[in-house]
């Protein structure tokens, strides 16, 4: 099958268009012919050289994909012709994390666009066991914008199921970018009152309509302004001290700091956002508020048909949150994304 792909062979060198033969699928695999594929910081890490990619260069990155199965090896006949999400992070499906539910931390697991061929590119070739099918479209939404269901949606999915977000809970989501966005979304549809915190009104604003109970404008403020804001929301709503649920994605030092700030009694909080700088915090706090901190990487499979329902039902809305670009002009998108020029995350379609 023919491919069009484009390479990184070189951090902070321009991607390379590519015209080539993509195999057969194996055993066990699928070929998806892309239909949107989003752009992430991740992707941008990989690009600047900030982050290895686990693979060897050259690589096509890309790791949000959704598609529709053109061909199938043995053993994935079943998914032969679907419209697919592919997960961020691929799992064996046979170790003793995957059967226990953790296959986001499987030590085989497959990431696409790091350890292997990624979707910035027609067709992606993957493990049948990271596919979820997205049986139907609603009015108003294309293929395309499933995309990023595969990291956005599903990363604040997982943190805020572990977190065990319910009706009624005080909800404090650092960052508003493509993590944060959709936490403030999930959080609220699991009736929580949610408040976000961002540096940037832009990011903030559409929250307002879209599961905000309330917003920070962080900019301008220190870390204590910041606590305090928030904690002026909840004395105003009534909301008890106890048992906040802390969910940090902004992946920021500053984000991090301000998020152990909020700590208080049984509170929880869950570091979704990553850096490589050090935050200083106080790690005392946990044991004098007798709370709980855990990190969140990624999303086993499991979850992903909930994250595609959320969506599909429009407890979660993407569409204000995304922009299409085709995929001959991703150079321009990975700039448009480092300097976050605009919120919305951009996905890119084969269509030239």
């Amino acid at each position: 099958m023919q491919r069009t792909s484009w390479l990184l062979k070189e951090p902070n060198r321009p991607l390379e268009q590519q015209h080539d033969e993509l195999g057969a699928p194996g055993p066990g695999e699928v070929i998806v012919e892309v239909a949107g594929c989003g752009v992430c910081h991740t992707d941008l890490g990989f690009y600047h050289g900030e982050v290895r990619t686990r693979a060897p260069l050259p690589l096509v990155l890309g790791h949000e994909i959704s598609g529709t199965v053109v061909q199938t090896g043995e053993g994935t006949e079943r998914w032969a012709g679907k419209a697919v999400l592919v997960a961020a992070v691929i799992p064996c499906g046979e170790c003793d994390f995957c059967r226990s539910g953790r296959g986001n931390i499987c030590f085989k697991q497959v990431m696409p666009g790091n350890d292997a061929d990624g979707g910035f590119a027609s067709h992606v070739r993957v493990r049948g066991t990271g596919l979820t099918e997205i049986a139907t479209i609603p009015d108003g939404y294309q293929l395309a914008d499933f995309s990023v269901i595969a990291d956005a949606v599903t990363t604040p999915l997982q943190a805020i199921r572990r977190a065990e977000v319910v009706e009624d809970d005080f909800v404090v989501v650092i960052g508003a970018g493509g993590v944060g966005t959709y936490s403030v979304q999930i959080a609220a549809a699991a009736g929580a009152n949610v408040v976000a915190v961002d540096i940037n009104q832009d990011r903030l604003t559409p929250l307002e309509s879209h599961g905000a109970a309330a917003t920070v404008d962080a900019s301008g403020r220190d870390l204590r302004a910041t606590r305090d804001a928030v904690r002026a929301i909840a004395k105003d709503a009534g909301v008890s001290r106890a048992g906040w649920k802390i969910f940090e994605c902004s992946g920021t030092t500053a984000g991090q700091e301000s998020a152990w700030s909020l700590l208080g009694p049984a509170a929880t909080l869950a570091i979704v956002g990553f850096t490589r700088d050090a935050a200083t915090v106080r790690v005392s706090n946990l044991m004098a508020f007798d709370a709980t901190a855990f990190g969140s990487w990624g999303c086993p499979p499991e979850l992903y048909p909930e994250a595609v329902e959320l969506v599909r039902s429009g407890q979660v809305d993407v569409r204000p949150f995304i922009r299409h670009m085709p995929l001959n002009r991703i150079q321009e998108a990975f700039a448009i994304t480092h300097e976050a020029s605009q919120p919305q995350r951009i996905v890119l379609t084969p269509e030239e």
